[in-house]
């Protein structure tokens, strides 16, 4: 099988840097007690009292137990807005029918949709560290989840209405052709596979075959990949 893409498709070489891993800071909250302190970490807590005054180990307890909910609302809240899990659902359990999201959750724009170098560039580049994952934009089925010529390894969702979606340079797939995904559903790790020189996501939206410029696109359905923000159920969420 030819799996070189239709002429006139992505075949640009690019140099991106490679933006630094983004990291992200745990919450401790610490509460003392007499001579003696309570850490928190991981949902543990240590106490180090001997022979306490019964009132006095009632309140440790107590605080303890105040801090420990507090950090499991905080969980929940960051797992709900994609948080490491990437959570998004429905007050009922399930994903929203029609919602469209951000693909990844921290990227630099590295290259726009347009003409380049005399050809056109049919998307635009997520630049992110090799082996970030990457999500669905939206629900729909695998059509490509395989090598795919410029595009390396390559993911393509029919997402209905005569869109498709194109993930290009992936360094792992994670699903396989003919699988059903919804939004926010785990598709693949970034890579530099294909025609590309960095990591990055190649995003592109297809529009009965034809390659459309996803910033437009994405934002007439309240995702804008500029600024990272996207809309759900009226809300706004910046990852």
């Amino acid at each position: 099988m030819d799996d070189r893409p239709p002429p006139g498709h992505y075949r640009g070489r690019r140099r991106v840097p490679s933006p630094p891993r983004a990291r992200y800071a745990a919450v401790v909250t610490t509460a003392f007690v007499g001579a003696g302190a309570v850490a928190l970490g991981a949902g543990h807590a240590v106490p180090d009292l001997k022979a306490p005054d019964p009132a006095v180990l009632a309140a440790a307890e107590a605080a303890g137990n105040d801090t420990a909910a507090t950090a499991d609302r905080a969980a929940a809240v960051d797992r709900a807005s994609r948080g490491n899990e990437r959570g998004l659902m429905s007050t009922v359990g399930q994903p929203a029918p029609d919602v469209w999201l951000l693909p990844l959750k921290q990227y630099a724009v590295s290259s726009p949709f347009g003409m380049r170098w005399g050809v056109l560039h049919p998307g635009v580049d997520l630049a992110v560290p090799e082996g970030t994952p990457y999500y669905a934009a939206h629900a729909g089925t695998i059509k490509i989840a395989r090598w795919y010529g410029g595009y390396g390894y390559c993911v393509m969702i029919d997402a209905g209405n005569g869109v498709d979606i194109v993930y290009g340079h992936s360094s792992k797939l994670l699903v396989k052709e003919g699988q059903h995904v919804e939004a926010g559903d785990l598709l693949a790790l970034a890579g530099n596979t294909g025609y590309s020189y960095g990591p990055h996501v190649h995003f592109e939206i297809r529009i009965n075959g034809k390659a459309v410029d996803p910033v437009p696109f994405m934002k007439e359905h309240g995702v804008d990949i500029p600024q990272h923000i996207e809309a759900i159920y009226g809300g706004t969420v910046t990852p």
